[in-house]
């Protein structure tokens, strides 16, 4: 079997696996009944940091989801796969709820993909494939969310036959260093957050949003705080989709012929992450980074009765110089109504 055979043969298994999920997800497994009020959105997220003119760091995602959204005064229960934080949410006044179930692969790699043993100094090399669920209640000015995210990092992840097969294709640089990529396991995180619609415009043209967030798991843990400025129409209808920016499941959304441009901050204290602490349960490697960080995005949200897109930019440590270029990368979100 040679290179470009092998690298097709455990693509076609990463994308057997895509397929898996999602077929379990429509099929009821992790979703609930369909409901009469119910529309249902599917979309595509594709992160690439050669839209900011660098190939290193977290340099490709691709996410599948599969979005279920009831109409006003309707709301979901929360799926057993919100149990561990389903307490915690506030449904007295939730006029209604979303739920996301998505599918993704992520790599991430090192500053010179083409030497087959990277600094030890450097990021290393690994590759994810993630299951995520998430269920968001909203009101009338806020909106909480709880997720899990249940995946697997190292060979596995069909990352490195991912990224080989691609640049093979575009007759890019073939990545050499994978052989040095975190090893196989089972990595998972709980979220929990809430948003705050804390001001708008009375013709809903513009509105500031702050959100406070926490995560828990093995993928990483974290608390943060963010503010979103937006500029647009009919902006009411989405406030909450900026809670999905962080599982990667979406960018903000808009829907329904609305549309906006978007501006933010965040501020996040890390303790710890498998992409720059390395495996957690063996010796692998890692490197060291700044814990306390500073993210910027910058995006616009278009819309049409059935189609939404999103284009954005991203820099979510722009105050360490060491991994500053791990996390820059733009990014695409295209979902239409099923």
């Amino acid at each position: 079997m040679t290179g470009l055979e092998e690298n097709k043969h455990y693509c076609r298994i990463t994308f057997m696996f895509y397929r898996l999920c999602c077929l379990l997800a429509l099929a009821g497994l992790v979703v609930a009944p369909l409901h009469a009020k119910e529309s249902n959105w599917f979309a595509v997220t594709v992160d690439n940091d050669l839209l900011v003119g660098v190939d290193n760091g977290y340099t490709n995602g691709i996410y599948f989801s599969w979005f279920e959204v009831r109409d006003q005064n309707e709301r979901h229960v929360p799926h057993w796969l919100a149990t561990p934080l389903s307490w915690s949410l506030d449904m007295e006044n939730v006029k209604t709820s979303l739920q996301v179930y998505s599918v993704g692969q992520t790599m991430v790699t090192p500053e010179d993909i083409t030497i087959e043993t990277p600094p030890i100094n450097e990021i290393p090399y690994s590759g994810t494939l993630l299951f995520n669920y998430t269920y968001i209640a909203v009101a009338e000015t806020h909106a909480d969310s709880i997720g899990t995210v249940i995946g697997i990092v190292g060979p596995s992840s069909g990352a490195e036959a991912t990224q080989k097969w691609v640049h093979e294709l575009m007759d890019g640089d073939e990545p050499k260093g994978w052989d040095t990529q975190l090893q196989d396991e089972i990595v998972f995180q709980f979220s929990r957050a809430r948003l705050w619609r804390s001001w708008s415009a009375s013709d809903d043209h513009m509105d500031l949003l702050v959100l406070g967030e926490a995560g828990l798991g093995t993928l990483s843990s974290f608390v943060a705080s963010a503010m979103l400025f937006r500029f647009g129409e009919d902006l009411s209808r989405t406030f909450a989709t900026p809670l999905l920016i962080n599982t990667r499941s979406a960018n903000p959304a808009a829907i329904k012929g609305g549309w906006y441009f978007f501006a933010g901050v965040r501020f996040e204290y890390l303790f710890n992450a498998i992409y720059t602490d390395g495996n957690t349960y063996r010796d692998s490697r890692s490197i060291d980074y700044d814990q306390s960080q500073i993210g910027l995005t910058t995006g616009l949200a278009y819309s049409w009765e059935n189609v939404s897109i999103t284009l954005a930019l991203y820099e979510s440590n722009i105050s360490d110089e060491a991994t500053r270029d791990i996390t820059r990368f733009g990014t695409l979100t295209i979902g239409w109504r099923c």
